[in-house]
């Protein structure tokens, strides 16, 4: 009789977590999770700010020369796809991005993470993220700084079909096909390590590894359910800014980024009001 009270509480107790666990994820205000991370897996700290609704925005602290990793949690039941983009460029094809559903994005199962390590150059090859200086980047090599210094992530839900309906046969491509970024233009000899960054932070075209994918069906909903936007920068423009606390200074004027000064959304007064 004991052990099959034990028994009965190990059960309601094993229930009762993976309840909890289901409902905080299904009782996240984001369908997804967002995280930047090094490559122990440890996440950069971050300095939130006013965002929105269903966008959240934050500063992180940049490391000259150091590799980081984009990690996406999908929180929900539902497939998800989420349009990555590093420098306003979306790291699968390596062009200017707008985080709009017909753009090339990854898929993410019921729950799934998966981490993002670089610019994918090919079906199985990416090359890695890394903090630069502007100059540097992979953006700033053709002459886009429209966007420099953000990282941002778009998630789409799967756009559900009629049961009554056929499936569709002509979708969005999920994953990396053949048309990946371009390389990167040679940048000139021991100007991807200087020793100390006054300029704005970027990200770098760094060495490339193996990572394989595989071209999926998937046709997101038109509206992102989710944004986020990450703006990274040095310590000292952070110290600056009065994001971080380190000395008292009067923070300096920041020059305009279309993926982090925005109107939340409202139409702005014509030039010249």
């Amino acid at each position: 009789m004991f052990k099959k009270v034990r028994k009965s509480i190990y059960f309601l107790v094993l229930v009762s977590t993976l309840f909890s666990m289901y409902s905080i994820a299904e009782a996240s205000p984001f369908p997804v999770r967002v995280d930047v991370v090094n490559d122990a897996g440890r996440a950069f700290r971050q300095y939130p700010i006013r965002g929105g609704y269903n966008v959240k925005r934050a500063y992180i602290q940049a490391t000259n020369r150091q590799q980081y990793n984009i990690r996406v949690r999908n929180m929900t039941g539902r497939r998800i796809g989420v349009v990555v983009t590093v420098d306003g460029r979306n790291i699968l094809s390596g062009k200017k991005s707008w985080l709009r559903s017909n753009e090339k994005m990854y898929l993410l199962e019921p729950y799934q993470t998966s981490v993002y390590k670089g610019w994918r150059t090919g079906q199985n090859r990416i090359n890695r993220f890394f903090f630069t200086e502007a100059g540097n980047s992979y953006a700033g090599a053709w002459g886009d700084r429209s966007a420099m210094g953000v990282i941002a992530v778009a998630a789409f839900y799967e756009k559900r079909r009629p049961v009554y309906r056929a499936p569709v046969t002509k979708s969005r491509r999920a994953e990396a096909d053949l048309a990946a970024p371009a390389p990167m233009p040679a940048p000139a000899p021991g100007s991807m390590y200087r020793k100390k960054s006054r300029g704005n932070a970027g990200t770098g075209f760094g060495r490339s590894e193996r990572s394989d994918s595989t071209t999926v069906a998937f046709t997101p909903e038109t509206n992102a359910a989710a944004k986020f936007f990450y703006k990274y920068e040095w310590r000292e423009k952070l110290c600056k800014r009065g994001i971080i606390v380190c000395h008292r200074r009067p923070a300096r004027p920041v020059p305009h980024n279309r993926f982090w000064n925005d109107n939340q959304g409202y139409a702005p007064p014509p030039p010249g009001r």
